[in-house]
């Protein structure tokens, strides 16, 4: 633990301005601002006034975000590739693989659209994609375990999924896919930050986290993770001078790629964002991940409670072994709701037919009785 811990959630809590005054219960679509990060913008800010072009100093700060970002995921530098999206961090793999040689390509109706759309444009590659159903929200493990067979190239899983904030069967999952000889990628866009991960845990070739949701940055920047060892079947297809072993070399007629996971960068990363992205993790780096979750889990198990209670009806899992830190309301109107909330300061996160509600470790039992006595005053309009 870092010496200067924010070892309670109130003291955590204390960090973000806004929640004087809102309800941050958006964490799975954009993290509350941090004083950190907050911080960060000015200085990147003040940069541009008190020097101009200071890329050197732009490019310490891209460098800190990655360390800080391998370092929460128990990963090596060499091992994060700074990319713009989690699609792009997905594309970058999908390119670098052979579906001529194994054409098999596993995810699940639970992916996130833009990553499952990359996975689909394999296709016309030559990959046979094959998806997992859900059963009633819930992935079970013998899904994805009867879909893998020794014509997969890759498996690709989610952590939590946006939809309902269900947990995947991740660790049985990679089982299979090594036993396969198969790769695996693992989005973990919608837990990391609030659940532990480590990656030398987890097995997996491959992980893709944006910066601006539990992680606590800005929307521009992602990070893949790309397990030392792994080698390329093909080169990656889209490139840029980041994705040189020396970019300042500016040679137009080389085209060499690193050994490390930055041969799957491309062009200027975003700055401002990398600014922010550091603020975020260094922000988290402050409390104990276990922590965090034990909090996450007395949230969720309260808010889902509460809401049953109150005659919601609710699409996330009732198993708290299931369970990411987000609840799941049915609504036959979730965007109209959201802005009812929002005019009272509840800040939630309409998707498709659900008004999603997470949680992070700035939130308290608090938040979800006001919540409750919102929606209370809402549905008796």
């Amino acid at each position: 633990m870092p010496i200067d811990t924010l070892d309670t959630p109130e003291r955590f809590r204390a960090r973000f301005p806004s929640l004087k005054d809102t309800v941050h219960l958006a964490s799975c679509s954009q993290g509350a601002a941090s004083e950190h990060m907050l911080a960060a913008l000015q200085e990147f800010q003040w940069s541009m006034r008190s020097h101009g072009a200071p890329w050197g100093e732009w490019m310490v700060q891209v460098d800190a975000a990655r360390a800080a970002f391998a370092a929460h995921i128990g990963a090596t530098t060499d091992e994060i590739a700074v990319v713009s999206c989690a699609s792009e961090g997905a594309y970058q793999v999908a390119s670098t693989l052979d579906w001529s040689r194994r054409p098999g390509l596993v995810t699940t109706d639970m992916e996130f659209p833009s990553i499952a759309h990359v996975w689909l444009a394999q296709g016309g590659r030559g990959a046979q994609v094959r998806h997992v159903p859900d059963q009633d929200g819930i992935v079970p493990a013998a899904g994805y375990t009867s879909a893998i067979d020794d014509t997969t190239n890759l498996v690709s899983i989610p952590l939590v999924s946006y939809r309902n904030g269900v947990r995947l069967p991740v660790t049985e999952t990679v089982r299979a896919a090594r036993a396969a000889g198969a790769r695996v990628f693992i989005d973990a866009y919608q837990g990391l930050g609030v659940l532990p991960v480590d990656v030398r845990e987890l097995d997996c070739d491959y992980l893709v986290c944006g910066a601006l949701k539990y992680l606590l940055g800005v929307p521009g920047i992602a990070f893949l993770y790309v397990r030392d060892g792994v080698r390329d079947e093909v080169a990656p297809q889209l490139t840029g001078w980041f994705g040189r072993v020396d970019p300042f070399g500016f040679d137009p007629r080389s085209l060499d790629f690193p050994d490390t996971a930055r041969r799957f960068e491309t062009g200027t990363p975003s700055i401002p964002s990398a600014y922010a992205a550091a603020a975020g993790l260094r922000t988290l780096a402050e409390v104990d991940a276990k922590d965090v979750e034990a909090h996450i889990r007395e949230l969720t198990a309260y808010a889902h409670r509460r809401l049953t209670e109150a005659g919601e009806t609710l699409a996330s899992p009732a198993d708290p072994e299931l369970r990411g830190p987000q609840v799941a309301i049915t609504d036959a109107a979730p965007d109209a709701l959201a802005a009812a909330l929002g005019e009272r300061r509840i800040v939630t996160s309409p998707r498709g037919t659900l008004l999603r509600v997470s949680f992070h470790y700035y939130n308290t039992l608090s938040d979800v009785d006001a919540l409750i006595a919102a929606l209370g005053e809402i549905r008796d309009k």
